[in-house]
């Protein structure tokens, strides 16, 4: 047995793109009232208020679309109830960005792991740090409220769940703005201003999802089962085995970490022990 530091690692395969929308969520639970703001004029170089989430009759959160991106939809009703982490507004990035698409089962994985992305570009700079921009969670469409009518106009009939509350929604001027498109599960960041990107060249990004330092680990070899218990048998005087139960961590599919069961001064046997095969399957003994 030895040790050494592990990290879990999800790879997706990604593409340069320019102006890519992201999702943000609500952080909290409550009722969704969007804002009303100035269009910005040219790229914004501080963050805008677009909403905020009360909870009765206070407010409980505001959602604020970052600088250097612009309001691109909202995803809900007004004044609709809202669950944390449920994306609320669609927010376009100004410039380049790598986006890669998500499989579901991947998405668990990431979701609490995102403030450790790499991308590499293919054939081009790399790796760097990647900074991920909003929620990996699909996107409804957006839409964009109608303007405000003039005094002595006659109100148009905006589209369905598109009607801002009193006082709320974008100001006048807002109009022809292109609502956002629906969207998958994906992952959008930005590269460091020094990094040169091409508009649609393909890159690998890099989530690291887990990560632990001095694990004690064996090989794979030598455990029975790959997630959360394992068994391992542990050599004696004279030859002896005895089987024993452990606790798996992180594994990089050469070695799994021994979280607990072992104090790393034992003799433990290459092969492992074999798991009884499941009748109904047909398995024969020594799978795992």
């Amino acid at each position: 047995m030895t040790r050494q530091s592990l990290t879990n690692k999800v790879s997706l395969t990604g593409k340069v793109a320019m102006n890519p929308v992201f999702g943000l969520t609500t952080p909290v639970n409550g009722e969704i009232r969007y804002l009303e703001f100035e269009p910005p004029k040219g790229t914004p170089t501080k963050s805008t208020k677009v909403a905020e989430v009360y909870s009765g009759k206070r407010v409980a959160s505001t959602i604020s679309v970052p600088a250097k991106a612009t309001f691109a939809g909202r995803l809900v009703e007004d004044r609709a109830s809202v669950t944390s982490g449920m994306p609320v507004v669609s927010a376009r990035h100004a410039g380049y960005g790598i986006v890669a698409e998500i499989e579901g089962d991947q998405a668990y994985k990431m979701s609490g792991a995102l403030s450790s992305v790499e991308a590499q570009i293919t054939n081009g700079p790399g790796p760097f740090p990647c900074s991920v921009l909003g929620t990996i969670a699909a996107m409804p469409a957006g839409s964009i409220p109608e303007p405000e009518p003039k005094p002595g106009e006659d109100p148009k009939t905006p589209p369905s769940g598109t009607k801002p509350g009193p006082g709320q929604g974008t100001k006048p001027g807002a109009g022809g703005t292109t609502p956002s498109e629906p969207t998958g599960l994906r992952l959008v960041c930005t590269a460091p201003g020094d990094v040169k990107m091409i508009n649609g060249s393909a890159a690998t990004i890099e989530v690291v999802t887990d990560r632990s330092t001095n694990a004690l680990v064996l090989p794979v070899e030598a455990v029975a089962g790959t997630s959360g218990r394992g068994k391992v048998d542990v050599v004696g005087a004279g030859g002896a085995r005895r089987t024993v139960e452990v606790e798996l961590g992180l594994t990089d599919g050469k070695v799994v970490e021994i979280k607990s069961g072992l104090t790393g001064d034992e003799t433990v046997a290459v092969p492992g022990p074999n798991l009884p095969g499941g009748k109904a399957s047909g398995s024969s003994p020594g799978s795992r």
